[in-house]
């Protein structure tokens, strides 16, 4: 296939030189082709040999042929100039071959042209109908490739589309357990608050009871667990937000791409539908020298291969965090119900306890008081008897000591003395028996009141830690949440 505009090679195309005695054109009709200036290259020079060089040579004097004809040589004498010499008339005059070989050679050059003139028709006939066949084809090719190019754009754009939306749906369910998570970590917030609030109102048990028992080994547990949940469900909020991230990346890397397959789609399909009597169409020279592309086929299919890729990748781990996050709420949920449930067990075994002990002590305070008001009788019984045991006394040595005035030999030791030494012996014996008797009431009694005032303190103290216990500590973990907002619904 030869370029348009390109110089023909066919021997017919050149027109032979003419003789140099070939005598110019004397015809008064005007050549239909004078007026048409042949398609030649651009690169060519305008001193074609298309241009026949007999046409343009001038004669210094135009010949006559009235010479030859004597009706035409009496015509000339009555009519003509003066006569010019003879030496410029036979200067220029040709002779009879002359006139007859230029004749022929017109003939043959007619008829050359001719035949070179149809043969170029017929070729040029030939040419037009391979080149419009040739060129038909060539724009069929390219309209196939173009509606080929069109399916695998559309191809794409229905593959980034499905998996844009399964993004965009993924990205949905992430953010929903995002926010899940986060309301669950802050109502973890509300039992590590009662957990230390117990433990801070423990503190102000009194006495014995401040003891490092179950119930405080249960709550500083249940303070670690929260914590430790706490940070794990941090450490998967920040996993969270960084694939939240990813994914919008990825989102945005499809967006981009399917932005750019719709504009190509549709300056592609545009293309596609695009025919010769279409409007629109133009020249734009030297388009086909730009060369804008950026891309082969095998990198463009490549590139959105890869964001699908991606895409799919990071939404695999999305989900997988998504399952993570929701294991994550329900084992944390159970771990801080179990520990719940241990320390409030532990504080009605407690609280169960310190209501024994205090029902305990007020059994034995009352048993206490009632020895106590008894031995206070027994006190006042005993100086009684002491007072009573004086009067005896008193009466056995007033009789000792009227019996000491007996005159003479009446002093007597007879039974009667030695009866009334013996009773005063006796009567003293019992009284400092008595009073031995009144002092050991009197410190039994000290220590009956001591152990009373012990167990009214002690009853005090454990009535001090059943109100922490129970009302305070109990009843504020009365306020735990439940599982479903543990585990971030509502």
């Amino acid at each position: 296939m030869e370029p348009l505009g390109s110089t023909l090679t066919a021997t017919y195309a050149h027109p032979r030189p003419t003789p140099t005695n070939f005598l110019p054109a004397i015809s008064t009709v005007a050549s239909s082709y004078r007026d048409r200036f042949p398609h030649y290259n651009l690169t060519h020079t305008l001193s074609l040999p298309w241009r026949p060089s007999t046409y343009y040579k001038v004669a210094s004097n135009l010949p006559t042929l009235g010479p030859y004809c004597t009706r035409s040589q009496k015509v000339c004498e009555s009519t003509m100039l003066p006569f010019v010499s003879n030496r410029t008339t036979l200067f220029t005059r040709y002779t009879p071959d002359d006139w007859y070989r230029s004749n022929l050679t017109n003939y043959h050059e007619s008829n050359t042209s001719r035949h070179n003139s149809e043969r170029l028709r017929v070729d040029t006939s030939r040419l037009i109908q391979d080149k419009y066949q040739q060129t038909r084809k060539t724009q069929a090719g390219s309209t196939q490739n173009l509606g080929e190019r069109v399916n695998d754009i559309g191809f794409w754009k229905s593959e980034i589309n499905h998996e844009l939306d399964a993004m965009i749906g993924e990205t949905n369910e992430l953010t929903d357990v995002k926010k899940k998570l986060e309301r669950a970590l802050m109502e973890t917030e509300a039992p590590l608050q009662v957990a230390r609030e117990c433990l801070f109102h423990r503190e102000k048990r009194m006495g014995i009871d401040l003891v490092h028992d179950e119930v405080e080994a249960e709550l500083l547990t249940e303070v670690d667990i929260i914590l430790c949940c706490q940070e794990r469900m941090k450490l998967h909020l920040d996993k969270a937000i960084a694939q939240l991230a990813a994914n919008r990346a990825s989102q945005h890397e499809l967006e981009k791409d399917l932005s750019d397959k719709q504009a190509a789609y549709r300056i592609d399909d545009k293309c596609h539908n695009l025919r010769n009597t279409s409007d629109g169409v133009s020249y734009f020279r030297g388009v086909e020298r730009v060369d804008a592309t950026v891309s082969v086929p095998e990198s463009w299919a490549k590139f959105t291969d890869d964001n699908i890729l991606r895409s799919q990748s990071e939404r695999a781990a999305s989900a997988k965090l998504r399952d993570d996050i929701q294991n994550l709420l329900v084992v944390t949920a159970n771990e801080m119900w179990n520990q719940f449930n241990k320390v409030n067990v532990s504080f009605t075994n407690r609280i169960a306890e310190t209501a024994d002990a205090k029902n305990k002590i007020q059994v034995h305070l009352a048993k206490t008081l009632q020895e106590i008001f008894q031995t206070e009788m027994t006190i006042e019984s005993i100086k009684k008897a002491i007072k009573d045991k004086s009067a005896f006394l008193k009466v056995a040595q007033t009789r000792l000591d009227e019996r000491t005035r007996r005159p003479n030999i009446e002093l007597c030791r007879d039974m009667a003395q030695l009866r009334l030494v013996n009773e005063v012996y006796e009567v003293d014996d019992t009284i400092q028996t008595l009073q031995q008797r009144l002092r050991e009431a009197e410190d039994t009694l000290q220590s009956l009141v001591h152990t009373k005032a012990t167990l009214e303190h002690d009853l005090a103290v454990k009535a001090n830690s059943l109100y922490i216990d129970q009302e305070k500590c109990m009843s504020m973990r009365k306020t735990f949440p439940n599982t479903l907002r543990l585990v971030g619904f509502c």
